[in-house]
């Protein structure tokens, strides 16, 4: 009985722990100001998410995505790679947030606006 009631304090301990945590990195997230688009790991090109656009990225051996920024937000609309993870994605909009395409090397990653006084990390 005793090691049953341990148990249960573990995973009551684990529970709160893991939800603090979500707390805290859902109250700290960064709004992003930019789309990074990278091939290959090397900076292509930036787009600013407040300027609704798409994209067609163009990644050599006939590789293609559409990428489409509105209202804030960033998402992969069209890829013709085999598995399409990519066009599943969620939108995303917070700074470190991340769409990728593993048979194109292509990653779309947020930034913030560098010129912000905001905060870098949070310990």
């Amino acid at each position: 009985k005793k090691k049953f009631k341990n148990d249960i304090i573990l995973v009551a301990i684990i529970v709160l722990v893991a939800t603090v945590g979500l707390f805290l990195l859902n109250i700290f997230k960064i709004e992003g100001s930019f789309a990074v688009i990278k091939i290959d790991g090397k900076e292509t090109e930036r787009y600013p998410l407040s300027v609704n656009t798409e994209v067609v990225i163009e990644t050599g051996d006939d590789g293609r995505n559409i990428l489409v920024i509105a209202d804030n937000k960033a998402f992969m609309k069209d890829a013709n790679c085999p598995d399409k993870i990519c066009e599943g994605h969620s939108k995303i909009s917070y700074k470190g947030e991340t769409i990728v395409c593993l048979p194109h090397k292509v990653v779309i990653e947020i930034v913030a606006d560098e010129n912000t006084d905001e905060l870098d990390a949070v310990v």
